[in-house]
């Protein structure tokens, strides 16, 4: 292994993570416009049309399991190396993509379905990079720091988060409301095609990870394991139950519920979403390299209780109307960073529980499982629980039910799981 593989290895298992969380940030901050522009059917109320965008959001994350099965099992068999490099290539084309795509004025309903077909092959593409991302990271990982290495590809999700924040923002602030709302929101889109290039370059040059090379070499295993690697993944699921849903609660929907629910104006709806996302990434790499000294177990326990507790005061604090902006802005820096704490210890504690030979797969479903149901349905779920019953307190109840379960799946983890070795 060359000196600097470690690095390399790092920064490329990184940047894959980056472009895909950019772009779904860069989605849904724009929920609104996009609704406008593809959901916006004749007859149908504003808040139907943003339902809709948000089922094509959804629709994406249930197609990620499918894709951590596919292209989990091609990881598993020839190597994290070039798995990586298709499903990066794939999943920036079809970022790109929707750039181009015509306006519902243009085309008619053929607009909405070009663009869930689009978000149903990003979610494909994008369930086969955190697999593989994730165990590229740990597998490279020197022993006693697998917590600071997988912290880094949750790191990488909080600058992707923020990138597509500040990218809208900007064009907020230099575009009419007319400009964007014509042309300006495809840019982001397009924008995916030079990280790509460089997300490339970086891909082909790394190394295979030594585990994955060792693990070859090795007889095949019965596939009895197979029982125990479906009761990981389910375990995994309630581990990381709230990380899905308190992180798009707080870092990707609450731009659109502060707009929609409580009137906020979309300038100042988007630096609260960039300040709550600067909170989760303040927090992930410091609670990576505690979870590295202390375990996975108490850091990630501490941070659901906090949530649990935190949840409805915060959001009483937001809906405050005699909140400055100054309190609701510490409102979400707060947030953000518990959701910090459990992004940090998460990669390194899901790839502590599966062997070499199924990790790609079994921690990738385990995630994208988690992310379909709780990510991917959050603004579904707020959005249409919120316009069944016009209770706002909604996004705190949901956060909070996730918590309860997450903390009991958590309490059965091993206190000593980040000193032992990955299991080839």
């Amino acid at each position: 292994m060359q000196p600097d593989a470690h690095k390399r290895a790092l920064i490329a298992g990184s940047i894959g993570n980056f472009i895909e969380w950019y772009e779904f940030a860069v989605y849904g901050f724009l929920a609104t416009v996009i609704a406008k522009n593809f959901f916006q059917l004749e007859g149908e109320a504003g808040l139907t049309s943003l339902i809709l965008t948000y089922a094509s959001f959804a629709i994406a994350f249930f197609f990620r399991p499918l894709g951590a099965v596919v292209f989990g099992r091609i990881g598993d068999r020839i190597g994290r190396k070039p798995t990586l490099i298709i499903v990066l290539v794939l999943m920036t084309l079809a970022t790109a993509a929707i750039g181009i795509v015509p306006v519902y004025a243009s085309i008619g309903i053929a607009a909405p379905l070009i663009v869930t077909l689009l978000r149903i092959l990003q979610g494909l593409f994008a369930g086969g990079e955190y697999g593989g991302a994730v165990s590229l990271m740990t597998e490279f990982a020197p022993r006693g720091r697998r917590g600071l290495y997988g912290a880094w590809q949750s790191f990488t999700v909080a600058l992707g988060l923020l990138a597509g924040a500040g990218i809208v923002a900007l064009l907020s602030a230099l575009l009419t409301p007319e400009a964007l709302h014509d042309w300006g929101w495809r840019i982001p889109f397009f924008l995916a095609l030079p990280m790509g290039a460089v997300a490339l370059w970086l891909r082909v040059s790394m190394e295979e990870t030594p585990s994955f090379v060792q693990q070859q070499d090795k007889p095949a295993v019965a596939q009895a394991d197979t029982a125990a690697t479906l009761r990981a993944i389910v375990m995994g699921i309630g581990r990381v139950m709230v990380w899905s849903a308190a992180g798009y609660t707080y870092l990707v929907i609450m731009p659109t519920y502060l707009q929609s629910a409580l009137h906020t104006g979309f300038n100042q709806a988007l630096l609260i979403a960039v300040i709550s996302n600067v909170g989760f990434a303040l927090t992930i790499i410091p609670s990576g390299i505690l979870s590295d000294r202390i375990g996975r177990r108490t850091v990630m326990i501490i941070a659901t209780a906090l949530l649990l507790i935190l949840a409805l005061p915060l959001l009483k604090l937001l809906q405050a109307e005699s909140s400055t902006l100054a309190v609701k802005a510490v409102v979400v820096l707060i947030a953000g960073g518990l959701v910090g704490m459990l992004a940090g210890p998460g990669p390194a504690m899901l790839s502590e529980m599966f062997p070499t030979r199924v990790r790609y797969t079994g921690l990738g479903l385990a995630y994208s499982l988690s992310n379909a149901i709780f990510s991917g349905c959050a603004g579904l779920i707020i959005t249409g629980l919120i316009k069944q019953t016009g209770n706002l307190d909604i996004p705190a109840y949901y956060v909070m039910a996730t918590a309860v379960v997450s903390i009991f799946a958590l309490m059965t983890l091993r206190k000593d799981d980040h000193l032992r070795s990955l299991e080839e």
